[in-house]
């Protein structure tokens, strides 16, 4: 999977700077996810791969995702189709909205609880990690009754363990070492 990072990169950052200049950091998120979703099908890489020349695989995934694609992104299609990287175009997608992610100021927040948060208590935690992270928080909350009690707060590398258990374990180490 990292190879295809490394591959795709180049071509998510170019493309996300083209969107910033344009305007339409939103529209190239969308077409970019489209486009991902059509190289991952394995029908359409059955398909794309059966063909012999990297042109009439541009063609024909350019005639797949129909309207999906504005002038730029079937220029991004047949680049990708010259250098054999439309396998790439799913970690294109994801690294750009990664990128748009970044440019709005936004970061996912995975919060597991033992008990269901009420919306009050998921609109101060909120506003507590956006203080902390400076950005805009989207929440994703899941219930975990192994977690017993408290929170455990992923928000990209970052994990806040403000579990009983993980406060639990913590203890029993300090008390081993």
């Amino acid at each position: 999977m990292s190879e295809l990072t490394t591959i795709a990169r180049p071509y998510a950052k170019a493309a996300f700077e083209l969107a910033v200049e344009k305007g339409a950091v939103e529209s190239w998120n969308e077409m970019l996810f489209f486009a991902g979703q059509v190289a991952s099908n394995e029908q359409a890489a059955a398909v794309l791969a059966g063909l012999p020349t990297a042109s009439e695989q541009a063609d024909v995934f350019i005639k797949i995702c129909a309207e999906q694609l504005n002038e730029y992104g079937q220029n991004l299609v047949k680049v990708m189709a010259e250098n054999k990287r439309l396998v790439a175009l799913p970690e294109v997608a994801t690294l750009f909205a990664e990128f748009k992610a970044d440019f709005d100021k936004e970061i996912d927040v995975n919060v597991v609880s033992a008990t269901e948060l009420t919306a009050s208590k998921q609109e101060s935690l909120v506003a507590a990690l956006e203080k902390r992270f400076a950005r805009k928080v989207k929440l994703n909350c899941s219930v975990d009754a192994a977690v017993v009690g408290g929170l455990i707060i992923k928000a990209g590398d970052t994990v806040i363990d403000g579990s009983i258990r993980g406060k639990l374990n913590r203890l029993a180490v300090t008390l081993q070492s």
